[in-house]
């Protein structure tokens, strides 16, 4: 009886902007989510905000903890946000003012406002 080949997986980490850790692991078959994000080390190598739990998600989307991973799954470690997009682009249209941003822009002489 042939046994199945390990699962090669990923687990990646952004502790700062354009900075990333990635850790390839490999894994026995039926591997969850949460024993990669484990065996990967990164929760302890970075020192977390808060001690809630980070969220994970596989390729872009929230993932359980218990979620079974497949072969080559990239597993990632979400950070917290800073600031809350909504806020920050109030603040970036406050700051640049109705007459430089957006819509009210003229793009060229004579043109109408958003056009």
């Amino acid at each position: 009886m042939a046994s199945k080949p390990a699962l090669c997986v990923s687990v990646v980490y952004s502790p700062a902007p354009r900075q990333v850790c990635e850790v390839k692991l490999s894994l026995a078959p039926g591997s969850t989510v949460l024993q990669a994000v484990q065996a990967s080390g990164l929760l302890n190598l970075f020192a977390m905000p808060d001690s809630s739990p980070p969220l994970i998600g596989v390729w872009g989307r929230k993932a359980p903890a218990q979620q079974k991973l497949l072969q080559n799954d990239r597993v990632e470690i979400y950070r917290a946000l800073a600031v809350d997009p909504k806020v920050a682009r109030r603040a970036r249209f406050a700051k640049q003012g109705t007459r430089s941003a957006g819509l009210f822009v003229k793009k060229r002489l004579g043109a109408k406002a958003g056009c």
